[in-house]
């Protein structure tokens, strides 16, 4: 016995690759850190190959664990089970949109547990697997059609929540999670106008068009070193649903404003793109405060970054009253899941509960800090009722100096729509 020896930018180490993170997602880990440890050693080309695939591996990962429970009886080795079900979400692309052809996904699938001691033996039983996927296609397909969790690619009491709470577009927003979100760019408006940084795009041939005051959406995903005025802080990389925050904190000249749980940093540099605050950027995740600095010192800005826990200020408030606070609490992220599909894997429904009660401890935290008068703009990623409407309603009626003043409310993703999914409730102190 040999083992194959490959390039190691082969799609075969790619798909090893992948099945690592996948197999490191099924056991709870997130999909960012997965895929940081896998690629740590591999070389640079193969970087972006292990990222599409893994990627593509946990929007299907439902269909191919049903298809791979009618394809194989026996228990599988994890690293075997893993690599088929990376080479089975590759296989049910459309064949217009395959990245690789039918051919090269068997080969490299059959590649790949070659690459393995352990593995080496299973290259017949991969071969056979994924031969017959494709002998009997259309038939398997429209078999597991038949089981929600493999129809949609989300947990079954997901597909519930979701139906629950939106029964007129629910199946438009699990298939909207399913899609691979826009990339979009905030427009630093101080120093370019969205008209000028259309123009310097398009000389650079990256198409946009313009789907908010700040807002391009790119036709294409780009590098952002491909980006022109990237690094100048002329444009920065955000979702148009979530560059309505900081322009709802409505922040003026000199107020005094908090950003709450401000990592990475990105609604902290928005806000100081519109107006000459002093903010205080704030949160509890030492390794992520570092990208606020990171972002502020990419566009040229300064700011009083803390670590502490929003929920208890009496750790890190001076005392001194804010006039607006940016609370972007933790959440399900429900509403950005086609940008973080293992989100849907990795949520247990009693993490809605535990979110919930967090949210109101923060809230109650904050509300002391907050000035007379002043103004506290209450924002989620998700699209879950109870962490947004019904909080929104909770906590009017748990201050009776609070004023519910208007704001968008809930923000639906659609189908290749430019925004994710939000929430926004605006309150003012009386």
């Amino acid at each position: 016995m040999f083992q194959s020896v490959l390039p190691t930018e082969s799609l075969a180490h790619s798909l090893q690759r992948a099945a690592q993170v996948l197999e490191a997602v099924q056991n709870g880990a997130g999909l960012p850190m997965a895929l940081a440890q896998a690629i740590l050693k591999a070389p640079n080309g193969s970087r972006g190959a292990t990222q599409d695939l893994a990627y593509r591996a946990v929007r299907h990962l439902g269909s191919s664990r049903a298809l791979l429970n009618i394809l194989v009886k026996p228990i599988l080795q994890r690293r075997v089970r893993d690599i088929l079900l990376c080479a089975l979400a590759l296989l049910q692309e459309p064949r217009e949109h395959a990245a690789y052809s039918d051919f090269t996904v068997v080969n490299q699938a059959v590649e790949a547990v070659a690459l393995g001691v352990k593995t080496f033996g299973a290259k017949g039983l991969v071969n056979a697997v994924l031969r017959r996927f494709l002998r009997e296609r259309h038939a398997l397909l429209s078999q597991i059609a038949l089981q929600p969790e493999a129809r949609w690619n989300y947990p079954q009491w997901w597909i519930d929540a979701v139906q629950a709470a939106w029964p007129k577009q629910w199946m438009s927003l699990l298939t909207a999670g399913n899609q691979r979100g826009p990339m979009t760019l905030r427009v630093n408006t101080r120093k370019l106008c969205i008209d000028a940084a259309k123009k310097m795009l398009a000389e650079e041939g990256i198409l946009s068009h313009v789907v908010g005051p700040a807002a391009l959406r790119l036709a294409f995903a780009v590098p952002v070193n491909r980006l022109p005025g990237f690094y100048e802080g002329l444009l920065s990389v955000q979702d148009a649903g979530a560059q309505h925050a900081a322009a709802l904190v409505g922040a003026k000249d000199r107020m005094r404003v908090l950003d709450a749980c401000a990592a990475p940093g990105g609604k902290s540099g928005h806000l100081l793109e519109l107006a000459d605050i002093e903010l205080l950027a704030l949160d509890r995740d030492l390794i992520r405060v570092n990208r606020i600095y990171e972002n502020l010192e990419r566009l040229g800005f300064s700011a009083n970054v803390k670590i502490g826990d929003a929920g208890d200020p009496k750790k890190w408030w001076d005392g001194q009253p804010f006039d607006r606070i940016l609370a972007d609490v933790p959440c399900s992220a429900a509403g950005v899941v086609r940008r973080h599909p293992d989100i849907r894997w990795l949520r247990r429904p009693s993490d809605i509960d535990s979110l919930v009660k967090e949210q109101r401890r923060i809230l109650n935290g904050l509300w002391c800090t907050l000035a007379r008068g002043g103004q506290l703009l209450y924002v989620t990623c998700s699209i879950f009722p109870a962490e947004n409407e019904a909080q929104a309603q909770w906590f009017e009626n748990a201050h009776p100096d609070a004023v519910r003043l208007s704001a968008p409310g809930q923000l639906l993703m659609t189908p290749d729509g430019d925004h994710d999914g939000f929430f926004y409730a605006r309150f003012q102190k009386r």
